[in-house]
């Protein structure tokens, strides 16, 4: 079977990043109707090259286990999704999740859990290198130690449903008391 770009991009993105909830399949296939990506998803499916895990995510075999910081970040991803080509996101280096490309600028966003805040001391400056930090809480982002580029934070909060809600602050709106 010869496989279309759209099916080799799902491949190559579960490959890339493991299980992944089959909302976010569609959504980075933002380019195709949902019904259409659907159907792409179910022709790989239907020929073994993908499988359910779960119930909730597709993997590549049964086998893969979800990260969830990682699932986090595709989220953090999806909103700048139109913006960034389909292969010009990548996992990144610890402590960040994930490295996308937008407008010849890259970002890493990194996912911090509550009593993680010491991570960031691990951050690198790089030019034309931004930062996306991912909080469980805006008052977090108070205590701590940054790189000498610029951050944004983001807060992704499910609120009981099952695509979550993002709110992005700049350092300037922490320092102001946002």
């Amino acid at each position: 079977m010869t496989l279309l770009p759209n099916e080799r991009y799902i491949l190559h993105w579960l490959s890339q990043y493991g299980a992944l909830p089959k909302s976010q399949i569609i959504r980075l296939l933002y380019d195709q109707p949902p019904n259409s990506a659907e159907r792409t998803i179910q022709r790989l499916k239907k020929n073994c090259y993908l499988t359910d895990v779960g119930g909730y995510y597709l993997g590549l075999d049964e086998v893969c286990k979800p990260d969830q910081r990682l699932i986090t970040a595709v989220w953090v991803l999806l909103r700048f999704i139109q913006h960034v080509h389909p292969m010009a996101h990548y996992p990144a280096t610890f402590p960040s999740q994930l490295f996308f490309l937008k407008e010849n600028v890259g970002y890493e966003i990194v996912v911090l859990y509550e009593g993680e805040s010491h991570l960031t001391r691990l951050l690198q400056v790089q030019e034309d290198l931004k930062y996306i930090i991912v909080l469980p809480n805006v008052e977090m982002a108070r205590r701590l130690v940054l790189p000498k580029v610029p951050c944004l934070f983001a807060i992704v909060d499910f609120e009981g449903s099952d695509e979550p809600v993002i709110t992005f602050y700049s350092e300037e709106m922490i320092s102001n008391g946002a």
